[in-house]
């Protein structure tokens, strides 16, 4: 179960008492945000993408969306999801829970924060599953993914 390597992930690292487990779906951004009682902007949704063999993850604000031409620049390639099942094969969670924490694959994972969640001092990513997340300041966020940096791919945000 996904949750449960987030959750010995963070018991690695003295967090596992941080992850807020509900009783409802937190499994979109709008259910995450209403599980949580913040705004959805606060929300660090993970996005998967296949970027020639690989996965993309980009970690964003709730409120912002990609720009395909920015992704484009970025990655010189279109940006193309991950099927549900490439997702489980690549992370080790299931859409509604992905997480740049606890991956199947590591090696075959690069994972991106991107500015949008810079204007918040803590931001909510899922733990693992579709009722989960966890409170992370944006340097904890970066640390514990393994970031690969901050990016500038994505719109509609303020």
């Amino acid at each position: 179960m996904s949750i449960e390597k987030c959750r010995a992930y963070f018991r690695s690292l003295g967090r596992e008492d941080n992850i807020l487990e509900f009783d409802v779906s937190s499994a979109t951004v709008e259910l995450a945000a209403q599980a949580v009682g913040v705004e959805p902007a606060r929300i660090a949704k993970t996005l998967s993408f296949l970027v020639e063999d690989a996965c993309v993850l980009i970690v964003a604000a709730g409120d912002a969306k990609i720009d395909n031409s920015k992704f484009k620049a970025r990655f010189h390639t279109k940006a193309r999801m991950l099927t549900p099942d490439q997702v489980l094969e690549f992370t080790g969670h299931a859409v509604g829970g992905v997480c740049p924490f606890a991956l199947e694959h590591p090696e075959r994972v690069t994972t991106y924060l991107d500015v949008s969640l810079r204007r918040f001092e803590a931001v909510y990513p899922a733990a693992g599953s579709s009722n989960s997340a966890i409170r992370l300041t944006c340097d904890e966020l970066s640390e514990y993914a393994h970031s690969a940096g901050w990016i500038d791919v994505c719109k509609n945000w303020n």
